[in-house]
């Protein structure tokens, strides 16, 4: 694993350090460089690694982040080579608990995605959000019964809990693990929201006994067929960090969420596109002090 990190940070080390230095320098061709590519190519977070974050899920930056080690108990880490296990330590304790939970009461643990990079900021591909340490994916498969390869974390491809073209689960594929899953996230008080498809809060809303007020954090969202997206609310103290309005009172089984299964079929698009660019000016001016940091 040592060796994996030391030849990404050494292939980009350079590139890095010449963005960073380049956040008001036009390019070449007359144009600034985005955010996406600026916080894209930094490999290492901030030396000062007191945690603040700075801005919303979609328009923020992180200054000390912690990275998720890229496996421990009840967890591993998939896409090493995108470096985005990195966020705010609160969401390394949450991913950590969940882990153990889930292998304690499953018998096996999880696969994580994205959280985000290493200074936060927005990607360069494949989310608009995770954009301040907050946001976690969480695949709904289980994992493989054997460790995993770095080879196999690059290569595996989740599977996705829901029929073709219908806001349907797969019952094959869709159970009572994922269902568990879910509600065990769900009911962290840190956990804000939870994004999955419409088929699969349609499936929690059906199969859900007892106190469904947890419900009410799971919102359908557009994709979100094989992960949850999980998004914890903004840390105690951290002033900088602006929350979501709480999702609307109840579980979010009626009218809303019938407007979502009467919409065509999601399609879901080519994650490893480039994102669409966002300015550095459009984040908090904190954020290009952050990009600068030793």
């Amino acid at each position: 694993m040592w060796l994996l990190r030391t030849f990404w940070c050494g292939v980009l080390a350079g590139l890095a350090v010449s963005l960073a230095a380049a956040v008001s320098v036009p390019a070449a061709s007359g144009e600034t460089l985005s955010a996406n590519q600026l916080f894209g190519a930094v490999r290492e977070p901030t030396a000062d690694r007191r945690p603040e974050v700075i801005g919303s899920y979609a328009r923020g930056c992180l200054r000390g982040a912690v990275e998720l080690p890229v496996s421990g108990p009840g967890w591993e880490v998939m896409r090493l080579s995108r470096n985005r296990n990195w966020s705010h330590p609160s969401l390394v304790r949450f991913i950590e608990r969940l882990a153990a939970d889930t292998e304690r009461e499953d018998g096996v643990g999880i696969l994580v995605g994205d959280l985000g990079q290493p200074r936060g900021g927005p990607a360069r591909f494949g989310h608009a959000s995770h954009q301040i340490g907050l946001d976690a994916d969480i695949w709904l498969m289980p994992p493989p019964a054997r460790p995993l390869s770095l080879d196999d974390r690059e290569r595996l491809v989740p599977v996705s809990m829901v029929q073709d073209d219908r806001y349907a689960v797969d019952p094959s594929r869709f159970g009572r693990r994922q269902a568990a899953l879910i509600r065990r996230a769900a009911l962290s008080p840190e956990v804000a929201r939870i994004f999955v498809n419409p088929g699969i809060k349609a499936a929690l809303c059906a199969t859900a006994e007892g106190d469904r007020r947890w419900l009410g954090k799971v919102r359908p969202w557009w994709g979100h067929d094989a992960h949850m997206h999980v998004r914890l609310r903004c840390p105690a103290g951290q002033l900088s960090c602006e929350d979501q309005d709480p999702p609307p009172a109840g579980d979010g089984c009626g009218a809303e969420l019938e407007r979502w299964l009467g919409r065509p079929p999601y399609k879901p698009k080519d994650t490893t596109q480039p994102a669409r660019p966002v300015a550095l000016a459009a984040l908090p001016a904190e954020c290009r002090v952050v990009l600068r940091e030793p």
